[in-house]
Order: C-alpha cells, then sequence, then structure tokens
C-alpha cells in the first residue's frame, strides 16, 4: 500500500483572505492499481489517517512520504517513511496526478472549486468508484492480452 495527501480549498475568497485548506488522503495498491482508501477532511492529523488505515484491508508494507503525521499513526504492516525521495510512493503520486486530471475541481488554477465539503466527498467516491473498476478491467485485460493496449478508457466506466 502506498499512502499520500493532496490538498485544496472550498469557497473562493479573495487573495488578501486565508482560504480553508481540505485534504484529501489516499490509499493505494500497487498491483491492481485501485484506490483501496480515501479520506476528504479538514485536518490532515494522524488520527485521521489512522481511521483510513483501520478501515482499509491489511497489507505486508505502507510506504508514505515525509509527512510526519504518519509516525504516530500505528500501522498492521510494516511502515517504510521515505523522506528523500518518491521511490516507494510512485504509484499514489500518479492516481493524485489523475485525480486533479478527471476532477475539474482538484485542477490547479482552476476556476472550478467545491463550495461545501460534501460535494467533494460525493464527487470523489464517484471517481474512486470509476478509477477501481477500470483498473481491475484493465488488470484482467492485460493479463489476458500480453503486450497489447486497452482498447478502452476511464470514462467507459462512469
Amino acid at each position: 500500500m502506498e499512502m499520500d495527501e493532496l490538498y485544496w480549498f472550498l469557497e473562493y475568497k479573495p487573495r488578501t483572505e486565508t482560504r480553508e485548506n481540505i485534504y484529501i488522503m489516499t490509499m493505494v495498491s500497487r498491483e491492481p492499481r485501485q484506490i483501496i482508501g480515501h479520506v476528504v477532511s479538514r485536518d490532515k492529523t494522524s488520527r485521521t489517517i489512522q481511521k483510513m488505515v483501520d478501515a482499509a484491508p491489511d497489507a505486508e508494507r505502507y510506504c508514505t512520504d515525509g509527512y510526519s503525521g504518519y509516525l504516530d499513526v500505528v500501522f498492521p504492516g510494516k511502515h517504510i517513511f521515505n523522506i528523500h525521495n518518491k521511490n516507494d510512493t510512485f504509484t499514489v503520486e500518479g492516481v493524485n496526478a489523475d485525480l486533479r486530471h478527471y476532477i475539474p475541481t482538484l485542477a490547479r488554477r482552476s476556476r472550478c472549486f467545491p463550495r461545501k465539503l460534501e460535494n467533494l466527498q460525493d464527487v470523489l467516491a464517484v471517481f474512486v468508484w470509476a478509477y477501481n473498476r477500470f483498473g481491475f478491467q484493465k488488470h484482467r485485460y492485460r493479463s489476458r492480452h500480453p503486450g497489447s493496449s486497452v482498447p478502452f478508457s476511464l470514462f467507459d466506466f462512469l
């Protein structure tokens, strides 16, 4: 399992006012590439991360980046805390890039933004459902047809 977090904000506010950060924490399996757990929260404390870990299936290894909030989390398997590079979290970083690419409200420098936390949670839930179905079918197709490209896209699963 790999874990990472990204942040965004709710509501539009002028540059003179502070925006309220919203954190999206994701837990991803490498094979098949699926989102095993996710949390949308106003904080990224170790307590919030612990809830996501407890709700997900157990794994042998948990790879995280250098965020110190992971140090207080009790993992059921081995915790690999990599502060120097992204070698152990490349899959979850790619999934977070997919989130920003496919969900307009998470795109950087966008005019789209969620106005309510619940809206962002619902959009993310639908995306995770479609993304996992796509990942499973892609994995299944590639195991049956090695070396060929996948004849469908994520949009076929929405």
